[in-house]
């Protein structure tokens, strides 16, 4: 009986020893510390990754609907102020209807209530309440109701080829455009980038509602804008990297509008360097 209990202690499975367990913990710890940190890695790479595709989609759709809405303004309504440190804007109005008018109230003639355009598919975005401009040659004309150069719609009716406009109050414009072209828009738009409030970084603003002012506002005269993008790196002080650059229109040239703003993220730089022809065509 005791040769057969020895037999099947003999037999029996043996436990781990001490050197056993530890190599067994310090292999597991090795690899927990290679997959943690690969993961912790791949996490990293992520993220970043994922922060400089945010600021590359908000900067690229900030800087084409500067792009597009700049290229529709009405002749000579651009202007650009700053002040160097805290803020630069651009402001301007875009056009939402443009077309050849065929009897309006100019000078020398008396003033009137009324005027004519031309009816064709453009007519249709014609709405009351709308500003018209004949021959604007500079921003005062845009912006300043007293250099007769504007006019507010009061109701728009269409009869036969024309359509006819009443005005507010009785107008009388001060030149004749050499084309008879005549512009339609509703209010000025003003993009303004500006330095945050904790840091030195600048955000983007889109403002518009605040009306027709005859000296450029500031972002304090404005409503509340619109945030479009973020993590804008120029400095203001330094003239060589302001964001925007206006090159003014003449006899002869279009203005022209640069945009360079240089965003920065996770330590990376990138800057954009577009060109804006606003067509001198009054």
């Amino acid at each position: 009986m005791g040769a057969l209990s020895a037999k099947r202690m003999a037999r029996s499975p043996r436990g781990f020893t001490l050197v056993e367990m530890v190599t067994v913990i310090l292999i597991l710890g090795i690899l927990v510390v290679g997959v943690s940190s690969f993961i912790i890695f791949g996490t990293r790479i992520f993220v970043e990754s994922s922060s400089v595709d945010q600021v590359l989609s908000q900067s690229r759709f900030a800087v084409e609907r500067m792009t597009r809405e700049l290229r529709s303004a009405v002749p000579n309504s651009v202007r650009l102020n700053g002040n160097g440190l805290t803020y630069q804007c651009v402001e301007f109005v875009p056009i939402e209807a443009s077309t050849t008018y065929l009897a309006m109230p100019i000078a020398p003639s008396a003033a009137a209530l009324m005027g004519t355009v031309i009816l064709d598919d453009v007519t249709s975005k014609i709405k009351a309440n709308q500003y018209v401009w004949i021959y604007p040659l500079t921003d005062s004309d845009v912006y300043n109701s007293a250099r007769q150069k504007r006019a507010q719609i009061k109701t728009v009716s269409s009869a036969a080829n024309q359509v006819s406009l009443t005005f507010t109050a009785n107008v009388k414009f001060s030149e004749a455009s050499p084309r008879q072209r005549i512009y339609f828009a509703s209010a000025p738009v003003s993009y303004c980038f500006e330095k945050a409030p904790s840091g030195n970084e600048l955000t983007l603003k889109r403002y518009t509602g605040y009306g027709f002012n005859t000296s450029q506002p500031t972002p304090t005269d404005m409503s509340s804008g619109v945030l479009m993008a973020q993590s804008v790196a120029n400095e203001l002080s330094n003239n060589a990297d302001l964001p925007l650059i206006l090159t003014p229109s003449s006899l002869v040239n279009n203005a022209m509008v640069h945009l360079q703003p240089r965003f920065n993220v996770n330590g990376e730089t990138f800057q954009y360097r577009h060109q804006v022809q606003v067509i001198n065509a009054p």
